[in-house]
């Protein structure tokens, strides 16, 4: 990970930017850098994965162009030999260094066109503009707001934008914003159809047929995401995204990787299934035992890094956010793989309830559409606070742009098991144990132990009397706390970002229209189907 920073401001000093680069130093602890332009301030906090000697360090200047960017543009090597073959000259290694020429050479088009994860802002000398863009999952983070004198401030976190921008927003994903403006450049729940080579060509929709194009497409998506010039590690649960990740991994690299498994010291469900995974592929598999004292003091920097209130978000952070502390302190891993977003595309144990196809669609568009402020956040954030990074091979454009196209009466749950197109898609290929492949899926905050949820609603409910509970709530009009978790989470998120809960539309919950979803808590644990899950 990285960290970026621009200021529309060239009032400020370079001492004024370096205090606020200085407020996400744990994205890019290696090095920092700024660059004052005729248009303002750019910044930039690097963790040196591409191209790791000084000759990668950001911004990158062409003429009167420089450009700040945290991302991983995948496939960048072939783009660079074509623009050397047509005069382009690069002094380093780093992937990021062909955005200039790039964009000398396709303008705003350009963002399209990239298959990457990314944020990025471009300085255009010839214009004497800022141009900034996202990736379309928002898979890498970046804010944005308007100080008092109307100058627009962007930043990878937000914590440097408080006291500075009276309203900090994520930025949208799949928008590039220029001349003023926010442009949607594409929208990941809308499938890109490629008639040429679709595996979903009229006539050619069967189980079969589709089952083959979600494996050709996850296998490519994990491949490209090996690529780097530092150690690269596997967050391992033992539930069937993690382990596919994994075993996919292990098949091509054909040598031992590093998987890492976290678990409460008494109840951890999935340590056991990580181990039988980490067995069967040969992994080196370290495991990570915490316990109720480290979960409730893990709460607050939690929230502080992720910057989010969200019930279920926390909940889930914990764990990863231990898990990754302890890879930074103890292996020379830099790089995280992991299995978020197969969920939003393939359904949630609450989406066995939705009620048609139809609304189960709009339900993973919605889900994919909110991602940057929920799981994908939670990778970032909990990754990124221990000087990782994260990638996202379920967040691949072209695996996401697939499985959407799917005809959605074929990802419902008709087949008696959740997910049932990812699971058969892999089936026979021997890639991770069977029991592991057909396994239901745990949720990830109950699967590092039942009792982690237990405590923290045991902490809270010790916090607030009821009556403190109902007066101190109300004070929030936005996405109001419902119980005393809640409200812990909401005053701890004040604390550090204090009047901006709109930078997440709300709480994360089963859709409540659905039967059988109208719930109080969002762990899947309350729903009627979650059955053996968690066992």
């Amino acid at each position: 990970m990285c960290s970026i920073l621009t200021y529309t401001d060239i009032q400020l000093t370079e001492q004024q930017i370096d205090q606020m680069l200085e407020k996400m130093a744990n994205r890019g602890p290696d090095m920092r850098r700024t660059l004052k332009v005729s248009g303002g301030w750019m910044g930039f906090n690097r963790l040196s994965i591409m191209g790791p000697d000084e000759s990668g360090m950001q911004p990158f200047v062409g003429g009167e162009d420089a450009v700040v960017c945290n991302g991983e543009l995948y496939g960048f090597r072939n783009l660079k030999d074509y623009l050397i073959s047509l005069g382009e000259s690069f002094q380093s290694g780093s992937d990021c260094e062909i955005i200039l020429p790039l964009y000398r050479l396709l303008g705003v088009s350009m963002f399209a066109f990239l298959d990457a994860e990314f944020a990025c802002i471009i300085w255009d000398g010839e214009k004497k503009s800022f141009v900034a863009a996202r990736d379309p999952i928002g898979i890498r983070p970046l804010y944005y707001g308007y100080d008092a004198k109307g100058a627009i401030v962007f930043a990878s976190e937000p914590a440097p934008l408080v006291g500075i921008c009276e309203k900090i927003r994520p930025f949208p994903p799949g928008h590039y914003y220029a001349d003023g403006e926010f442009v949607c450049y594409r929208d990941a729940t809308l499938p890109v159809k490629k008639v040429s080579n679709s595996l979903l060509s009229e006539g050619a929709d069967d189980i079969e047929t589709i089952c083959a194009g979600i494996k050709d497409k996850l296998t490519a998506g994990v491949l490209k995401r090996l690529d780097a010039d530092v150690p690269v590690g596997f967050l391992l649960s033992g539930g069937l995204d993690s382990s596919l990740v994994c075993g996919i991994a292990a098949k091509y690299l054909k040598k031992p990787i590093e998987t890492f498994a976290i678990g409460m010291d008494i109840d951890a469900i999935d340590l056991k299934y990580a181990k039988k995974v980490a067995e069967f592929i040969g992994s080196n598999h370290h495991e990570v035992i915490i316990s109720k004292e480290d979960v409730i003091a893990a709460v607050e920097p939690v929230v502080k890094a992720l910057g989010t209130y969200d019930i279920t978000t926390v909940r889930a952070s914990i764990g990863m956010y231990l898990l990754c502390k302890w890879i930074r302190e103890n292996t020379s891993v830099r790089v995280i793989l992991t299995g978020e977003i197969s969920d939003e595309l393939f359904g949630y144990k609450y989406t066995d309830f939705a009620p048609d196809a139809d609304a189960c669609q709009k339900e993973a568009e919605k889900r994919i559409r909110e991602i940057h402020m929920y799981d994908v956040l939670r990778a970032d954030r909990c990754i990124s606070a221990n000087s990782l990074e994260a990638r996202v091979p379920f967040g691949d454009l072209d695996f996401v742009s697939y499985v959407m196209g799917i005809d959605p009466a074929k990802k419902m749950n008709t087949y008696g098991l959740g997910k049932y197109l990812l699971r058969h898609a892999f089936d026979g290929m021997d890639l991770i144990p069977q029991e592991i492949l057909m396994r239901e899926k745990a949720a990830f905050s109950d699967a590092v132990g039942h009792s982690l949820r237990d405590d923290l609603m045991e902490k809270a409910e010790s916090l607030y009397t009821d009556v403190e509970f109902e007066v101190e709530r109300k004070a929030y009009t936005h996405a109001t706390p419902f119980t005393k978790e809640s409200l812990w989470y909401r005053q701890l998120f004040e604390k550090y970002y204090p009047g901006q809960s709109e930078m997440v539309a709300d709480f994360w919950m089963p859709n409540k229209e659905w039967e059988g979803c109208n719930v109080n808590d969002p762990s899947a644990r309350v729903l009627s189907n979650y059955g053996a899950s968690g066992e």
